[in-house]
């Protein structure tokens, strides 16, 4: 039996950074013209397309993961879309009860705090507040309105002056939750199932990660007490248990493997907490003498080197000046030399090649590599450092899915997938299944490629989503 053509997925694989691959869309931009309305008509130009893309997909190395990865996986998908999950309407009732008193409290802060009611909702009043009434540095005008931006950023930087913008900033998070989640989700509450059936997107992320809509459960926040008590409402079946399971650091691992930093293999071979070997490596301070604040800045290097941060970037998530920062990375390279060499070598391969792929094959172009916008230019040296991680990330979690799912089938167990957010799957087990479970999604996921480095997964059990979390 022969390869299906799934010619979304081909221009996805082809053309990563497409807007559409719809097929009337994929039809006019590789055949030149509009997909004919006629059945037969329309069959025709997709064999078409078919024959054009198929050749393409070989000459571009990407078959394998084609064939291994991404169709089966959306078989997957569709199954996994099929059962959903289950919401318990009366949590999220109450949340909504707690979030509005919340909401309420935190209003009649932010009004004593500005001195005088103002509309919430309003950039401009709330510019005029911080800048002009309290007189906050750093106001900075939009071109088009003329009125001080209060985006996300600048709230951020004003929360180290004052505590009105800390206030607003979580006024800002309840709130869009409480809309976005809690008061939402029971509006895709199927009639039928009971169940709610979010939609997996598997051609619209740049780096190969999957998405979803209808609604989007991949923004619900993590390790967040907000995000928890969202999970909270996704519920098991009577008789049944939530098993979560999240790969550990896995960015970080893919790093040690592609890069094959001596040390960095070391440390995730021996198991050792790498927050604390870096802090050990960059301060030279023992394990058993580190403060929390020296592995909460080993943990801003390690992630800041895989996306690319400049000192300037760094300074801002660590809270230090961009000369300290600049130290840290100097430091940082100094030790996980590999490590430089391999990002280095990454840029260079998107100078030369205009592009830079995954452990798998992966393609993604950078087009503004060589452009002579230094923002830009900075911004695409980023993307590739961080899409070959990412990415790779991402197809290890797919081929997972894919292992994890043949598996299950194949033991004719009950046990079944219902979500996968980042780096995490969760499955509803039957009790008397459980162990059996744990231990098919444990062997599937860490052992679903050949690494340098061990891959960790960890499991949790609960009777809903916070608790197996």
């Amino acid at each position: 039996m022969g390869v299906a053509h799934d010619t979304m997925l081909y221009s996805y694989l082809l053309e990563p950074l497409a807007g559409s691959h719809a097929l009337e869309d994929v039809v006019l931009r590789r055949l030149g013209r509009k997909l004919p309305s006629a059945l037969g008509e329309a069959a025709e130009r997709t064999r078409e397309l078919s024959a054009l893309l198929a050749p393409e997909i070989a000459r571009e190395d990407l078959q394998r993961l084609y064939e291994e990865i991404e169709l089966p996986l959306a078989a997957v998908l569709a199954e996994v879309e099929a059962v959903g999950v289950r919401l318990d309407p009366q949590i999220l009732a109450r949340m909504s009860a707690e979030f509005d008193k919340e909401l309420a409290a935190l209003t009649g802060e932010i009004y004593d705090l500005a001195g005088g009611p103002f509309d919430l909702d309003s950039p401009k009043q709330l510019g005029e507040i911080l800048f002009e009434k309290l007189k906050l540095p750093g106001g900075r005008r939009l071109k088009k309105s003329g009125q001080y931006s209060t985006e996300a950023s600048v709230l951020e930087s004003l929360a180290e002056r004052h505590e009105l913008p800390r206030k607003i900033i979580e006024y800002r998070t309840r709130a869009k939750l409480k809309s976005t989640y809690i008061d939402a989700l029971p509006r895709y509450i199927h009639p039928a199932t009971g169940r709610l059936h979010t939609s997996f997107n598997q051609t619209v992320a740049r780096t190969g990660r999957l998405s979803s809509s209808n609604p989007n459960l991949q923004n619900i926040p993590i390790g967040d007490e907000f995000g928890l008590r969202i999970r909270s409402a996704v519920v098991a079946e009577k008789g049944w248990l939530l098993v979560s399971a999240d790969y550990s650091q896995i960015e970080l691992r893919v790093l040690a493997h592609m890069s094959g930093d001596a040390l960095l293999i070391e440390a995730f071979t021996r198991n050792e907490d790498i927050h604390s070997r870096t802090a050990q490596e960059i301060f030279g301070v023992p394990a058993g003498l580190q403060t929390h604040e020296h592995r909460r800045m080993a943990k801003a290097i390690n992630y800041g080197v895989i996306y690319g941060l400049s000192s300037f970037g760094l300074a801002g998530r660590t809270g230090t000046s961009k000369t300290e920062a600049q130290e840290y990375i100097d430091a940082y390279f100094a030790r996980y030399g590999k490590v430089k060499e391999f990002l280095g070598g990454l840029v260079e391969e998107a100078r030369r090649n205009g592009r830079v792929r995954t452990l798998f094959g992966r393609l993604r172009p950078i087009p503004e590599i060589n452009s002579k916008d230094v923002a830009a230019r900075n911004r695409a040296e980023r993307e590739a450092m961080n899409t070959p991680l990412q990415g790779t990330a991402a197809d290890l979690l797919k081929l997972a899915m894919v292992k994890v799912q043949a598996r299950l089938h194949r033991e004719e167990m009950h046990t079944r997938m219902i979500l996968t957010v980042h780096d995490e799957l969760v499955f509803e087990a039957p009790k008397d299944e459980l162990a059996r479970a744990r231990e098919i999604v444990r062997a599937e996921m860490e052992g679903v490629y050949p690494m340098k480095v061990p891959l960790r997964v960890d499991i949790g059990v609960g009777s809903n989503w916070k608790e197996a979390k």
